[in-house]
């Protein structure tokens, strides 16, 4: 019984050891975003990433993200920061999205270089993690919310032609 004991605590610690490098890998990776240190964020990324969101339809890979991230940090925000930022991990023991994966949810408020913002977005990013690299995302914020903050205004395309 006492091997047994010992046995079931010592897996206990490793599964919870790997949940703690998980988040951490995670928590680097969201401080890269908040550096824009797209170098970072590269290096992290699997060779074979693919992102998601927050549209259906929308997805990227890891060279396209990279230059994304590139282009955004560059030319697009003057600061992103990463408010009341929450991380949980859970694994998926098989099937087609088996692995560690980590969710992040959180206020992100991002400034712009032309003056806009900021805004403020709930977000959730959920990241699939094998091999000590992000495999895979699938990222969640409400679109409108944010343009809406940029001073966008909804219109109803019927009610422009009455």
């Amino acid at each position: 019984m006492l091997c047994i004991a010992l046995i079931f605590g010592l897996t206990s610690c490793n599964q919870q050891n790997n949940g703690e490098a998980q988040i951490e890998l995670i928590e680097k990776y969201i401080d890269a975003v908040e550096a824009k240190d797209v170098n970072i964020m590269s290096e992290m990324l699997a060779d074979d990433y693919m992102g998601y969101g927050p549209s259906h339809n929308d997805s990227i890979n890891k060279e396209n993200a990279v230059a994304m991230w590139e282009r955004n940090a560059t030319e697009l925000y003057e600061k992103i920061e990463y408010k009341k930022s929450r991380n949980m991990m859970v694994n998926v023991p098989d099937g087609e999205n088996a692995g560690d994966w980590v969710s992040n949810w959180a206020i992100m408020e991002i400034t712009y270089k032309d003056g806009s913002g900021p805004i403020q977005a709930w977000a959730n990013t959920t990241y699939l993690i094998r091999n000590e690299k992000i495999t895979k995302t699938f990222t969640f914020y409400n679109e409108a919310d944010i343009l809406e903050q940029l001073g966008y205004v909804f219109v109803d395309v019927d009610d422009l032609y009455e």
